[in-house]
């Protein structure tokens, strides 16, 4: 609520008040501004009552004993109408020239407007539907990855950082499969970029022709599409996608009589366990050592075989590949 009184009168208040206590400390008592402070000592504004009651109390000023009260809002309808007159008087007509808009929506309708439907009959938006590939494959092993699927959408999550460059082959993958543009939004506190497609044709898509479920995929315990497991091609692909997602590439010291030795490692893991068995056998018969830890991790140890993935497997994820060479 806010206390109303008459200008001189609240000037004064607010001037006792201040000589007992400092306009910045005014402020930090009432959470405000040392300027709110001030423009009420000039009465330009009327003061919250809880905040006076504070500083009253914390100056031993006397609280006033006749005042109006008035809600928050309480000029929000008078500044309204005047607002409206003031518009009128200068323009005569309220929101902008409707010359000048309605010239704008039809250049809007001629050129995309008469074009679309899905916003008129709830039609959704067309999407190119690609065929079986191996593109296809790797965005399916993406989307097992980091990825996931709603109802109305299909998003993928990666760092901001470590990850911009794979998240901008993502998007270029995407485009050249769907024709499809994607937006993301950050999240800076996780340190996180989210990728998304608002597209019901693309969801029913990927349920429908690609094999993929709606919602949460470890619960499900997903897998990957059969389509894909047929094809030896399609599974390296989609292999690549899984590894460039939830895999990782790392060196493994250790010592031995004072030595030091060094050699590069890359771990998968997924809470899935068929997505686990698909890519440990994947790996198996492409004559890989791979090996399955703790039902959730697949490992290849051998720096042999680390080389040979990336040059039979490879990577489109640039993080990877920096921690394979560096």
């Amino acid at each position: 609520m806010r206390l109303v009184l008459p200008k001189l009168k609240q000037i004064k208040l607010m001037n006792d008040i201040l000589s007992y206590i400092s306009v910045d400390d005014a402020g930090k008592i009432c959470s405000l501004s040392s300027r709110t402070i001030r423009d009420w000592r000039r009465g330009k504004f009327t003061m919250d009552v809880n905040c006076l009651k504070a500083l009253c109390s914390r100056s031993r000023v006397p609280f006033p004993e006749r005042y109006d009260l008035k809600s928050d809002y309480w000029y929000a309808h008078k500044g309204s109408q005047a607002g409206i007159k003031a518009c009128l008087d200068k323009y005569g007509h309220i929101g902008g020239n409707p010359e000048y808009r309605k010239k704008k929506w039809h250049e809007w309708w001629d050129n995309e407007g008469k074009n679309r439907k899905d916003w008129i009959t709830q039609e959704a938006i067309p999407i190119k539907c690609p065929r079986y590939s191996s593109k296809l494959a790797e965005w399916v092993g993406i989307v097992l990855g980091d990825g996931g699927i709603t109802n109305t959408q299909v998003n993928f999550t990666f760092h901001i950082n470590d990850d911009k460059e794979f998240g901008c082959f993502v998007v270029k993958l995407t485009k050249e499969l769907f024709n499809i543009d994607m937006r993301y939004i950050e999240d800076s506190k996780y340190s996180a970029r989210r990728y998304y497609i608002s597209r019901k044709l693309l969801v029913r898509f990927c349920v429908d022709r690609l094999g993929l479920r709606i919602g949460n995929k470890v619960s499900q315990q997903v897998d990957v599409p059969e389509w894909i497991k047929v094809n030896k091609n399609y599974s390296k692909a989609c292999l690549r996608g899984l590894i460039d997602t939830d895999g990782s590439v790392f060196t493994h010291r250790y010592k031995v009589n004072g030595k030091e030795y060094r050699y590069k490692k890359i771990s998968f893991t997924n809470l899935s366990r068929p997505i686990i068995k698909f890519v440990f056998e994947t790996l198996r018969n492409e004559e890989f050592n791979s090996r399955i830890s703790r039902e959730k991790d697949v490992w290849l140890d051998r720096k042999e075989d680390v080389a040979r993935y990336f040059k039979i497997i490879k990577t489109n994820n640039q993080k990877h590949l920096n921690n394979y060479l560096k």
